[in-house]
């Protein structure tokens, strides 16, 4: 069983700044990938950005380049996501998830996010105008 458990979600002002962590524990935890979905109210869930463990590479969603940037620290098998610049838009439920198989980059970055088997049980993050 994989456990991921989100943090660093809050209240902040536009063009501020958040930084989230997720934490994957379990017996011999292995992953492909990991991604951040987020669902706000009313709305689909969406694809954000997601990471590859071996190697490195890096997927976002147009709406968040070059303002969110994740990366991974192996030795912690943790994925943290750096928000900055952020918009009243970016209000959401954020929540990890992590792929243990092989997923094409098409599939990583499908929004229902429905190839991923392991998922957090999210952060709330919103942004005041």
């Amino acid at each position: 069983q994989v456990q991921l458990v989100e943090s660093g979600g809050g209240l902040v002002q536009a063009g501020g700044s958040l930084r989230l962590s997720c934490a994957a524990s379990g017996r011999t935890f292995s992953s492909h990938a990991m991604g951040w979905f987020r669902q706000a109210p009313g709305k689909e869930r969406e694809f954000v950005a997601a990471i590859k463990w071996t190697g490195g590479r890096t997927y976002y969603a147009d709406s968040v380049k070059g303002r969110l940037t994740i990366s991974r620290d192996n030795a912690k098998n943790t994925v943290v996501l750096q928000m900055n610049s952020l918009k009243p838009e970016d209000t959401a439920v954020y929540r990890c998830a992590a792929a243990a198989r092989y997923l094409s980059d098409y599939n990583l970055q499908d929004p229902s996010g429905s190839f991923y088997g392991y998922w957090g049980q999210g952060t709330q993050v919103t942004v005041s105008s």
